[in-house]
């Protein structure tokens, strides 16, 4: 086969560090310019949303960058514009992890519906119980101790 066809659909999710916090109105916004970031990468932003200290990603990874460059660029890029979004994120920062999971095509609207209940969602249980959850789901073993995320 002369060309590459990929077809990389990614559940992003990363935690906010120390005690910066995402105000809930300016959430839209934060995810807007994520998928800003995301379509320059070359990539797509097919769901996003979270709450004051996370925030989850549905999206295509393009096959020209690893995950982790992806991941870099995206956290850091966003990271600089929020600072300059107003006082109160002057020292915001992202915490230096994630979790990458991928997904299928038939689960695609599953997710969808996942990352556009999280403030319901997170009414019920906290981002360490949802970490958890990802770990059993993924047969992924043991949860590393998760610093300054269980809000």
């Amino acid at each position: 086969m002369a060309n590459a066809y990929i077809q990389n659909i990614m559940h992003l999710t990363f935690h906010v560090k120390n005690n910066c916090y995402i105000d809930n109105n300016d959430l839209p916004q934060v995810i807007k310019y994520i998928g800003g970031i995301v379509h320059n990468l070359g990539g797509i932003l097919i769901a996003g949303g979270g709450i004051h200290d996370h925030i989850h990603l549905l999206v295509s990874v393009p096959k020209s960058i690893s995950l982790a460059d992806y991941l870099m660029k995206i956290k850091a890029n966003s990271s600089r514009w929020l600072k300059t979004v107003g006082s109160q994120y002057r020292v915001f920062a992202w915490q230096d992890g994630y979790g990458a999971f991928s997904v299928s095509a038939s689960k695609i609207e599953t997710v969808k519906t996942y990352i556009a209940n999280q403030a319901e969602h997170h009414r019920k249980k906290s981002y360490t119980e949802e970490v958890e959850d990802f770990f059993r789901s993924y047969d992924l073993g043991q949860v590393p101790p998760l610093r300054g995320s269980d809000h």
